[in-house]
């Protein structure tokens, strides 16, 4: 059981030099999970002296006021033999023999992150003792509660103190170690107070009594000790310090744990709770305790890191890989993204994405529209077609037909065509740009890379807007080519009227009737209608083959020809990456790194069983 105790010591450690102590809501935290033991008690009440007395070593910083102001994470690891030893996780490689220099370097580290002033910071000092005379134990000293403020500390310093109190000990999995003095009403002890409050039942309270031999005469300590007068889950434990006369001579800690012991023994008050009271008792209590805590969280644990890796690798996929050092890696980089965006960008025209039906529906419901909306039979009306053929003969009346008329007539309601010509392609130039909008907030990619969808979609777009003046020739060159050339086999396959069709014998004033005009009219628009039901066809794939298929084929090639170009500082500058998602990224990598570190250890030690 003992390598259970080692195994959360060990992921403490990790999450310790990660930062991971509860502070980052914003990502999971394995710290809180983990089973812990954190220390409470009012100032003056004997807290130091507890932890001292479990280590068997002088090592606490003291003095008057606030003097613990950072959590001291302790862990305590039980060696078969050898010279005891401490090391501080912010000084690895540093081991300290001497206790006195512990205490030194604790009271430094804190000033360290809290200045010399009197603040307090919720950041942790973690230190590891390695003694053959501990139990293995970690446990978690928090700054000691107060009532008042003193000098040089802001008046907030009573909450604040209480507030990280309660962040770690409302915790489900953090066991409650309340230090009381007993020569104190107990109803006036912080730490009871404060332990009721996030523990209502005392289900995983232990109260401890410190201060029993300095109780005035004629008073003991008996009723608490006993459960009587305030009941917890666990039997109440009663220690007894040093005095400060016997901190001031340094008296041996081993003598003063066997003066503890005969102190419970001898004592008529007490004599027979002595096996269960001392300082030894209880950190052989706790480390039994922590051990069962433990082995009961171990499948929650595994659910938590399990759950967690797959959120932590979900994120990670979604920031993207880190920026590539070299120039080969830069480019191969953007174009791999570029790929990725001309990819989802075919998805959409494609049907895989929505979309591009949207094109298709332009040719097959705004074309035929528009094209409907022009009304060649009003622009072939009476007046227009007697105007146009008049004209046409200039000062000589044409002999038979009026040739000219026609064409002129054919002529001038066909270039009308090309406002739904030119719109059409706009409608799809406008769609194909929408599409590329969506393609790059689409590009996960692109995200990680500010500048690079800068530049991307600008490139793109000057493409489209490339391909549409390309198409728009070609397509007004579709109506023109119906004006340039009229198809004659269908004015010879017109029924021929002689009287009505232009006799010469005729005068001229009867060549213009209303019924010959009219049937002109009529000849003309149908054949404007042929043409234009012809155009309806051919419109679509000028478009579809000028824009939508060049778009496909070609959208990024201009932009990769100046890729090619480029120096490694301004392919370094296309993949200017936001700071703040390089830190989240580094943060998430060490992160998914101490948890799948976590579910090798606790996979070994279960598995090993």
């Amino acid at each position: 059981m003992e390598t259970l105790i080692s195994l959360v010591n060990k992921i403490q450690r990790a999450c310790t030099a990660l930062g991971d102590h509860g502070e980052d809501n914003t990502l999971p935290t394995l710290w809180e999970a983990l089973p812990s033991i954190a220390v409470v008690g009012g100032q003056s009440s004997g807290k130091s002296s507890v932890l001292e007395s479990i280590v068997g070593k002088d090592f606490l910083p003291r003095g008057a006021g606030i003097v613990t102001r950072r959590p001291l994470v302790l862990q305590l690891h039980k060696i078969d033999e050898g010279r005891e030893y401490a090391e501080f996780m912010h000084l690895p490689r540093k081991k300290f023999t001497d206790f006195a220099a512990v205490r030194k370097e604790i009271a430094d580290e804190t000033d360290r992150e809290t200045g010399r002033s009197k603040q307090i910071s919720s950041v942790p000092i973690h230190l590891s003792i390695f003694s053959p005379n501990v139990v293995n134990l970690t446990l978690v000293d928090l700054p000691g509660l107060t009532k008042v403020a003193v000098e040089g500390q802001p008046e907030s310093i009573v909450h604040d103190i209480e507030n990280m109190v309660r962040s770690y000990i409302e915790k489900p999995n953090c066991i409650i170690l309340a230090i009381s003095p007993a020569n104190q009403d107990l109803a006036t002890s912080d730490a009871i107070k404060i332990s009721r409050e996030v523990d209502p039942r005392g289900e995983r309270t232990f109260g401890v009594l410190t201060k029993i031999d300095l109780m005035d005469k004629g008073t003991d300590a008996v009723d608490i000790l006993e459960g009587k007068s305030y009941k917890l889950q666990f039997p109440w434990i009663g220690v007894v310090n040093r005095s400060q006369a016997d901190i001031n001579k340094s008296v041996d800690m081993i003598a003063a744990r066997r003066r503890e012991r005969e102190y419970f023994q001898n004592s008529p008050e007490y004599g027979h709770l002595a096996s269960r009271m001392g300082s030894e008792h209880l950190g052989k209590m706790l480390s039994k305790h922590l051990e069962q805590v433990i082995k009961s969280r171990i499948p929650g644990l595994q659910s938590l890191i399990s759950k967690t890796i797959n959120e932590l690798e979900t994120e990670l996929s979604r920031l993207g890989r880190p920026v590539a050092t070299d120039a080969g890696g830069k480019l191969y980089m953007i174009m791999e993204i570029c790929r990725s965006f001309d990819q989802i960008f075919k998805e959409h025209l494609d049907g895989t994405r929505s979309g591009g039906d949207k094109i298709y529906n332009v040719f097959d419901n705004q074309l035929p529209a528009a094209l409907k909306r022009l009304q060649f039979d009003k622009h072939l009306s009476m007046d227009n077609v007697r105007k146009l053929i008049t004209e046409a003969d200039g000062y000589q009346p044409h002999l038979i037909a009026p040739e000219q008329g026609y064409r002129r007539l054919i002529e001038s309601t066909l270039v009308t065509i090309r406002g739904p010509a030119e719109a059409a392609v706009d409608a799809v130039h406008a769609i194909l740009k929408d599409l590329v909008h969506k393609s790059i907030s689409e590009t996960m990619e692109l995200k990680q890379y500010p500048t690079l969808r800068v530049e991307v979609s600008a490139a793109a777009v000057d493409s489209l807007d490339r391909m549409r003046e390309e198409s728009k020739k070609a397509t007004l060159q579709l109506v023109d080519m119906e004006s340039s050339y009229l198809t004659v086999e269908f004015f010879r396959k017109l029924p021929q009227d002689a009287e009505k069709g232009g006799n010469p014998t005729h005068s001229i004033f009867d060549r213009y009737n209303d019924s010959y005009l009219r049937r002109i009219g009529s000849n003309v628009l149908a054949y404007v209608n042929m043409v234009c039901a012809s155009l309806r066809n051919s419109i679509p794939k000028s478009v579809v083959y000028c824009q939508v298929r060049e778009a496909k084929r070609s959208l990024l090639d201009y932009f990769f020809a100046e890729l090619g170009k480029k120096e490694t500082r301004q392919l370094s500058s296309l993949l200017d990456e936001d700071p703040a998602v390089m830190q989240r990224r580094t943060l998430l990598g060490k992160r998914l790194e101490l948890y799948r570190s976590a579910q090798a250890d606790i996979d070994a030690v279960t598995w090993g069983k």
